[in-house]
């Protein structure tokens, strides 16, 4: 794909903690009750108490905020397998939020809490494989995790897929698929899929 054409995809990144987590909290109550219990289950081994703090110190709810605290804590669930924790630490070393910044090291987080189901990091790593951040740059793989994440639901990745499909970009064009992906994403208010649309005479 030409250069030029990679800025026609929505490839902001996803950066907030998941929807699972932030609903945790919220039911919680908030950090300031549960910090001294989830340290000591934290120390302890508790993935789920490793990356609640992990959320708590990314947002200083409860803690004074403190980003290498919040990757530290991110970090110990993620070696575990928490897939939410893998996203966040992903996010931490896109930003260079607690940690160097390292695309490559963000492109592996992404990938293992992707390959678990988890639609923010499936959009991040189909991002990175279109841009060529963190991974030679690869629009076949850049559609077959935005396809994840937009049979999920997600509007940006359902747009990406419609124009996937319509510039034939990592898929065999398909303008029928094009037109299905785009009324998906517009059906939820995306734009620039009413405006696809609009362009193709639909």
């Amino acid at each position: 794909m030409e250069n030029n054409q990679s800025d026609l995809f929505m490839q902001e990144e996803e950066t907030d903690v998941s929807a699972d987590k932030a609903a945790a909290l919220d039911e919680l109550g908030n950090c300031y009750k549960y910090v001294y219990w989830w340290t000591e289950a934290a120390e302890q081994g508790s993935i789920n108490a490793q990356a609640g703090l992990g959320v708590c110190y990314e947002n200083g709810e409860g803690v004074e905020q403190d980003d290498a605290n919040a990757a530290y804590w991110y970090r110990k669930a993620a070696e575990q397998g928490h897939a939410d924790a893998q996203f966040n630490l992903g996010v931490c070393y896109a930003n260079g939020r607690g940690v160097e910044q390292d695309w490559g090291k963000a492109v592996l987080w992404y990938a293992k809490a992707a390959e678990q189901g988890e639609m923010s990091a499936q959009i991040n790593l189909g991002n990175c494989y279109c841009s060529g951040r963190g991974v030679k740059k690869d629009m076949g793989m850049a559609a077959k995790w935005w396809k994840k994440a937009a049979e999920q639901g997600n509007a940006r990745a359902q747009y990406n897929m419609g124009l996937c499909y319509e510039k034939g970009q990592g898929v065999e064009e398909d303008m029928d698929m094009a037109e299905s992906w785009y009324t998906q994403a517009a059906g939820q208010g995306n734009e620039k899929a009413a405006a696809a649309l609009e362009r193709m005479g639909i």
